[in-house]
């Protein structure tokens, strides 16, 4: 059997536009999750950086707390906050979508999965805030 030749039709392919990710809300989305894994790690990167800080003493943490105080840093790490709430919320949201529970034949409602997610959240944010504003 012969290959194409020259005056085979081709196949139509429609042109994609690169941004075609911005022209549907679904597809956004996915890439801004996918993109806040980026921050998250930078979030992981930090702790680290500041466990090592305080490994090496009261002068160098000081030292790390100024560097936190910088513009740039505090603006990243404000847009990191953002970005990381917004990983947590599409990845509690996806969660009925990766478990499919079943009770009595009948799929559990995704409500009964995800709201256990958000106030275990809410409890334990609420925890660390009496923590850190009690006096």
């Amino acid at each position: 059997m012969a290959g194409p030749t020259q005056y085979s039709p081709k196949a139509f392919r429609a042109r994609v536009s690169t941004y075609w990710w911005l022209e549907r809300w679904d597809s956004l989305r996915f890439i801004l999750r996918e993109l806040s894994s980026i921050f998250v790690a930078w979030f992981v990167v930090l702790t680290l950086l500041q466990i090592a800080a305080l490994r090496r003493g009261p002068a160098a943490y000081m030292g790390f707390q100024i560097w936190l105080r910088s513009p740039i840093v505090v603006a990243l790490n404000v847009l990191s906050f953002f970005f990381v709430v917004f990983h947590a919320v599409t990845w509690f949201n996806l969660a009925p979508k990766a478990m499919a529970l079943r009770a009595g034949g009948k799929r559990v409602p995704s409500q009964l999965i995800v709201m256990p997610s958000y106030l275990a959240w809410l409890a334990i944010s609420a925890a660390v805030a009496w923590i850190l504003l009690r006096r």
